[in-house]
């Protein structure tokens, strides 16, 4: 494959590392305002909600953080080896990509509504649930290496977002916060949260099954086509 094509491996280093440098931005920016208490974790009044050790706390503590994080590291991987794999590579790989395309999907239909940003905190809001989810989905179906999701890497990744639901649960029993509106159990009750839960624990497997076909159809097609795979 000449390196010329956009599937070449300068395109896919440059892609990752431009992936994996706007959400360290992001994140940097947005764990200094978390510590200023400006901007983000601030009442309507934009007063800083908690202490500091509680908000960056907080801040640890929302899905879309993690998942940034996740795919930043997935990101630089990739960069220093393009045809990385391994048993516990593809577990994460599988979590980056599943959880950065759900991040999208529910910023979109459960929180942009409500969100109300200014300035620096709405730009990097942007970055960490439009612009890094659409590169890191999109630098896996432009560049893989495929095929490196498959089913067993899917079931074993649930463990982490299974875990995080029940540490924001138990969270916020002992302290009446939650990351998330429809995860609030004082405002919407522990039914529909719980329902909530089950929904998005059913989005992160469906896409993460239906991941795991496109990966595998990338792949043939790929070896196919006689490129490099890994």
């Amino acid at each position: 494959m000449s390196e010329h094509r956009p599937t070449g491996p300068r395109w896919s280093t440059g892609w990752h590392l431009l992936t994996s440098t706007i959400i360290a931005v992001c994140v940097v920016t947005q764990l200094v305002l978390t510590v200023r208490g400006v901007g983000v974790l601030v009442d309507d009044t934009g007063r800083a909600v908690a202490a500091t050790p509680v908000r960056v706390l907080r801040f640890f503590t929302y899905f879309t953080i993690q998942s940034n994080l996740l795919a930043m590291t997935m990101a630089v991987s990739l960069v220093l080896r393009p045809g990385r794999d391994g048993r516990i590579w593809r577990i994460l790989r599988v979590a980056s990509v599943v959880g950065m395309a759900v991040t999208f999907v529910v910023y979109l239909v459960a929180l942009a509504p409500i969100l109300d940003l200014h300035g620096v905190a709405y730009w990097t809001d942007l970055g960490f649930h439009i612009a890094a989810p659409l590169l890191t989905v999109g630098g896996w179906l432009l560049f893989g290496p495929w095929p490196r999701l498959d089913r067993g890497s899917v079931l074993r990744f649930l463990w982490w977002p299974i875990a995080w639901i029940a540490y924001v649960l138990a969270l916020g029993a002992l302290t009446d916060w939650y990351p998330y509106p429809f995860l609030d159990v004082e405002t919407v009750g522990y039914p529909r949260t719980l329902l909530n839960c089950l929904l998005v624990a059913v989005l992160l497997l469906s896409v993460g099954l239906v991941a795991t076909r496109v990966d595998e159809r990338l792949g043939r097609r790929s070896a196919a086509g006689g490129q490099p795979q890994s």
